[in-house]
């Protein structure tokens, strides 16, 4: 496929957003088409840098191997987190900007030095990690009924909107993220459940590969960048109203209100 290609399909994920969900992109990407999936990512993400977004991390995604299965494929994926997409813990995200949305809670982390280079080690991610902290994923996804491929989440930035942090930021030393018990609660009813070993075997391993990935790329984890290592539990549908709260051991808590605003 041409760039010209991959710009069209770009654009037609950019005016999802402010208007309807749009079918899969079968007529332009086979389902397994990793390389051109994330040229039409890549140019979306120039564009809207173009526009001022600032970058401050990725998200990793697909760390379940029933989700893989499910899709096709054998490795995550992952999608860029811009400054705009942060809430605050336990603020408002208002119903207005989103389309079909999920929520999902995972082990975010934010590293104190670059990882660049080749043959990046978990041990090397683990050096590199200032602090840990309890995020919730917001998903959505700009393809009519989350009817995706493997190739229209990542050219649609791994279906991503919008992420909370937990305001207790944790040093690695003395957590365990294998065993750590996760509880995603929505009106104060338990909905979600998981645990660390859910995230690919660990959510270091998640973080690993997404280091490697972006290096080879030529596109490294930087210093003071935020990386969502992927869901601990299943994902769960919100709806305006819903106060959304993760508790993840070791880690604290993290919640935000999902607010109707639409006349």
């Amino acid at each position: 496929m041409t760039s010209t290609h991959h710009e069209e399909l770009a654009r037609r994920l950019r005016d999802a957003y402010s208007s309807t969900p749009v079918p899969p992109m079968r007529d332009g990407l086979d389902p397994t088409d990793v390389a051109g999936a994330y040229a039409v990512q890549a140019a979306n993400t120039a564009h809207w840098v173009a526009q001022g977004r600032r970058i401050v991390g990725r998200k990793v995604g697909l760390t379940a191997k029933a989700v893989q299965t499910q899709l096709g494929v054998d490795q995550p994926d992952f999608g860029v987190l811009f400054d705009d997409m942060e809430i605050a813990d336990g603020g408002d995200l208002l119903a207005s900007r989103l389309i079909q949305p999920k929520a999902e809670a995972e082990v975010a982390i934010i590293l104190s030095a670059d990882l660049d280079g080749d043959d990046i080690s978990r041990a090397d991610v683990e050096a590199a990690v200032g602090s840990v902290v309890a995020a919730i994923e917001i998903v959505d996804s700009r393809i009519a009924d989350w009817k995706i491929t493997f190739a229209d989440t990542v050219a649609d930035n791994g279906s991503s909107a919008f992420y909370v942090l937990g305001s207790e930021r944790k040093p690695l030393d003395g957590l365990d993220l294998w065993t750590c018990g996760m509880a995603l609660e929505v009106n104060g009813d338990v909905v979600s459940l998981g645990a660390g070993v859910a995230c690919l075997g660990h959510p270091l391993n998640a973080a690993t590969w997404l280091a490697r990935t972006l290096a080879e790329r030529g596109e490294p984890l930087r210093k003071g960048d935020v990386v969502l290592t992927g869901a601990l539990g299943p994902m769960v549908v919100i709806k305006p109203g819903d106060v959304v709260r993760a508790s993840i051991g070791g880690l604290g808590s993290v919640s935000f209100t999902y607010k109707e605003d639409r006349a």
